[in-house]
């Protein structure tokens, strides 16, 4: 069984959020603080930490980091921070995924088990043709060359990686990168995205192998 530790200091999310992940199949730990937070995760082995910046005593950024760096396990953040800077820094820090509140229940466990597969629970790297993401790190590389994504570009890449095989709408991705920058993100931005992306990860931009357009539904990652 998965095992997942939830570092959060509202008890109501805490009650709610651990019934609902129980009832899908997950084991549930749950800490307020970044003390707390470490002493579990020195004393048992989780899968996956779910992750609030604002805590009791300390802070997210200082859990993702140490997570990072001793246990290299998948982290995902859970937080009304959801400005760009809160974004930036928990990418640079190795979380693997950004979802800010209010969030629903079932996009979090859909997100919580493509993480999981993508990093087989321990962290990984992903490669998309010849492209390389490093899920811990929160990079990406092309040839051995860091490819020096933003926030915005890794978290489309992400999206892309856990949804290979489908074809996604504007409409779905407008909303994940939504969730990355804190603000409204416009159609005409997701067009500017969506080309410095295939700018950075494609041989030929004009002619893209891999995130491919699929005229009158949206954009594809074949599997």
């Amino acid at each position: 069984m998965t095992k997942i530790l939830l570092v959060e200091d509202d008890r109501g999310i805490v009650a709610n959020l651990t019934e609902f992940l129980t009832a899908e199949g997950f084991q549930v730990k749950s800490a307020s603080g970044q003390a707390s937070a470490l002493k579990l995760l020195e004393s048992e082995r989780f899968d996956l930490v779910l992750l609030d910046i604002s805590l009791s005593d300390g802070n997210g950024f200082a859990v993702c980091s140490a997570v990072k760096s001793l246990y290299n396990i998948p982290v995902i953040f859970l937080t009304a921070s959801g400005d760009e800077y809160s974004t930036v820094t928990g990418f640079e820090l190795g979380a693997d995924d950004y979802i800010p509140k209010p969030f629903r229940p079932r996009e979090l466990v859909t997100r919580i088990r493509n993480i999981l597969r993508l990093t087989g629970g321990t962290g990984s790297s992903v490669r998309l043709g010849e492209v390389t993401v490093d899920t811990v790190k929160g990079t990406a590389s092309k040839n051995g060359r860091d490819l020096y994504l933003s926030a915005l570009e890794y978290r489309l890449l992400l999206v892309f990686l856990n949804n290979r095989g489908a074809v996604l709408t504007r409409t779905q991705l407008l909303e994940a990168i939504w969730d990355a920058a804190g603000e409204f993100v416009n159609d005409n931005t997701l067009t500017v995205y969506i080309k410095r992306l295939r700018e950075k990860i494609e041989d030929d931009p004009q002619n893209p192998t891999i995130i491919m357009t699929v005229r009158g539904l949206g954009y594809k990652v074949d599997g």
